[in-house]
């Protein structure tokens, strides 16, 4: 797996081309959530690429997966740090124009501070049970992820895909857990997106309640919202074709059709 030495990190990354490419596709860069790393997309991107016809980046950020380890205890404002100074660098550094950011959970909080606090061009963001802000479930729903880490083989299940699983898990949960997180909030940054968003959450989602991408819509200039039924915090898990044939339908949306 290729790496890349960005600033003062190395990352491991993957690029993907579609089987059949579509003139005019975006790349798509997928952002991975809060415990994430390329290999727990599993075959997701790949399938989501060959639909759309472009090609893709996947990659994990510092502390994840194989790439290299990021500094603990994380700052209440590691969101902003990524979306505002690696993000930016990494798409420069790959020479990717444009892209649609496909982000999940904390990949899709980073996407949206990326599109409405940076001048990065973007041709759209599609973003998976993004937050906004902090509510009550999504705190309840950490202490009991600690509960699980603690007294369930779940460590060893992250240990599959994190060099240091422990520093991935309590450097995501202490900072959540943490009272001056309780005020985070990137409401403000949304009227600055300037690039259409589709956002997507499950209607059984054990993080957030559907306010967090109907704040999306009333604060962004160009929203579309789907609501999945039967669907928790991964949509892409849970309903893949679903989150497959809105991306794609959005994607075609902003993009020419080919002749």
């Amino acid at each position: 797996m290729p790496t890349l030495s960005l600033l003062d990190q190395t990352l491991d990354y993957v690029r993907l081309h579609a089987a059949t490419p579509r003139a005019g596709a975006p790349t798509l860069v997928f952002l991975h959530e809060g415990l994430g790393a390329i290999s727990i997309w599993r075959d997701f991107p790949q399938r989501l690429t060959d639909a759309v016809g472009g090609d893709a980046l996947v990659y994990s950020r510092a502390g994840y997966g194989r790439s290299s380890p990021a500094e603990l205890p994380r700052p209440v404002n590691y969101m902003h740090t990524e979306a505002l100074r690696i993000l930016p660098a990494l798409l420069d550094a790959l020479a990717i124009e444009r892209p649609v950011l496909f982000g999940h959970s904390d990949g899709g909080s980073i996407a949206l501070i990326c599109a409405g606090a940076t001048a990065t061009a973007l041709s759209g963001i599609v973003v998976l049970a993004p937050h906004v802000m902090v509510e009550d479930i999504t705190i309840a729903g950490i202490q009991e992820a600690r509960a699980r880490y603690e007294t369930t083989p779940m460590r060893d299940r992250l240990g599959r895909h994190h060099d240091d699983p422990d520093a991935v898990f309590w450097g995501w949960n202490n900072v959540w857990l943490d009272p001056a997180f309780r005020d985070w909030n990137i409401e403000h940054l949304l009227p600055g997106i300037d690039c259409p968003v589709l956002a997507i959450q499950g209607e059984d989602d054990e993080y957030a309640t559907l306010a967090q991408i109907d704040r999306i819509a009333d604060g962004a200039p160009d929203v579309r919202l789907l609501a999945l039924p039967d669907c928790r915090h991964s949509p892409h898990a849970d309903q893949p074709d679903a989150v497959i044939a809105a991306t794609a339908e959005f994607i075609a949306s902003l993009t020419p059709a080919s002749t």
